[in-house]
């Protein structure tokens, strides 16, 4: 193949085209894969293996032949990504548009001043225990505890809208608060009671 190859770079250093479209036809691809793995953009890919076989071509005569041909158009086509990245780390601005994203710009890429998604998905579940410890307890004790944690209602209250005695919601929230605690007892050696939300 290198054989064949050094007589079609012969060919285009004489000035024959189609010796160098042969040459183009051999190269696009894999240009284009390297400008695109390093650039991460196709249209850059694409006008770095344009530009590089513009070079190469303007450049035939310099071209030593013994040395392999990939690696003289492949350090054209490198260098002139590494170009293009350092123009862009000059021309880097949070308005600039996302690639591939409408409408979007390196502001929204930024990290939001809330929880990051594991923070977010671990207190959603701490949530879900706590509910389902809650729906867990006996009715009488589950009611006093909604009505006095949830609902932030007084005893008093309370034990109107039950039609029980004060002593009795005490005793029903004592309880109740007794049976969380023992259900939640593994969840709060994990996370601290007063972190749950």
């Amino acid at each position: 193949m290198e054989l064949i190859e050094q007589r079609i770079v012969k060919r285009a250093q004489k000035g024959d085209r189609l010796a160098f479209a042969e040459l183009v036809e051999l190269y696009k691809d894999k240009l284009y894969n390297l400008g695109y793995r390093m650039l991460g953009n196709q249209q850059e890919a694409e006008d770095i293996a344009q530009e590089a076989f513009l070079r190469a071509y303007a450049n035939l005569n310099k071209y030593n032949a013994q040395h392999k041909f990939s690696t003289w158009i492949y350090r054209i086509a490198t260098n002139l990504c590494i170009d293009r990245i350092r123009k862009k780390k000059a021309d880097y601005s949070l308005d600039a548009e996302v690639d591939g994203v409408e409408g979007a710009d390196m502001y929204s890429r930024l990290k939001a001043p809330g929880d990051t998604p594991e923070q977010e998905v671990m207190r959603r579940e701490a949530r879900q225990e706590v509910q389902d410890a809650i729906d867990a307890l006996p009715e009488n004790y589950r009611t006093a505890v909604i009505l006095k944690y949830l609902h932030d209602l007084s005893l008093l209250e309370i034990s109107e809208i039950l039609e029980v005695p004060v002593s009795t919601v005490k005793t029903r929230i004592h309880r109740g608060r007794e049976a969380l605690r023992t259900s939640l007892r593994p969840m709060q050696e994990e996370v601290p009671i007063r972190e749950l939300p």
